[in-house]
């Protein structure tokens, strides 16, 4: 519990100097480099939408080798990301996940928006699909997929087993906050 609650209140101060613009020196990425070439020990795993405005390891301020970040469009929760997931908490020693929707989200819109999407655009519709209400925002929609990808992930075996902690968080992008849902 200890670990978790180390590496949430990390992310918690680093999207602070985010917001605020008062990010960390980052000027040791050639030591850092050399360090990470004897392994990893990423704090969190953080899953989040590919959206070319939403970058964990800004928005949290933290440096080569500590987020473990899986991205796709819409945070959505596969196979494949259940097994990198597991890698993560299980071989690395992750202590907690973030599942991380964002403001404006196209995956979200153009589900919402339904009709005939081409290709395997739809395929990402269908497994984002089930968490929008058709009456509600874009955003509240991002926010419960977000909450429904954690769920998912918390009832994973491994991730349960081994005790890591799983949490859904929200990016605006405007103002850089990161809402913990």
């Amino acid at each position: 519990m200890e670990q978790f609650e180390s590496a949430f209140q990390t992310l918690k101060e680093g999207n602070e100097r985010f917001v605020t613009g008062t990010l960390s020196d980052k000027d040791s990425y050639i030591e850092d480099r050399k360090k990470l070439c004897e392994g990893q020990h990423p704090f969190a795993v953080v899953l989040c939408c590919s959206d070319s405005r939403v970058a964990p390891e800004i928005i949290f301020d933290q440096k080569l080798g500590d987020l473990f970040v899986i991205r796709n469009a819409g945070n959505i929760v596969d196979e494949e990301v259940l097994g990198s997931i597991e890698y993560a908490v299980e071989h690395l020693e992750t202590p907690l996940v973030v599942v991380m929707g964002h403001a404006s989200c196209g995956a979200v819109t153009a589900t919402c928006q339904g009709g005939d999407l081409p290709g395997h655009i739809a395929n990402l519709a269908k497994r984002i699909k089930p968490s929008i209400e058709t009456n509600c925002c874009i955003d509240d929609n991002a926010k419960r997929h977000a909450r429904k990808m954690a769920q998912l992930i918390e009832e994973d075996e491994i991730v349960h087993h081994v005790g890591a902690k799983v949490v859904a968080a929200f990016y605006d992008l405007q103002s850089g906050k990161v809402e913990w849902l």
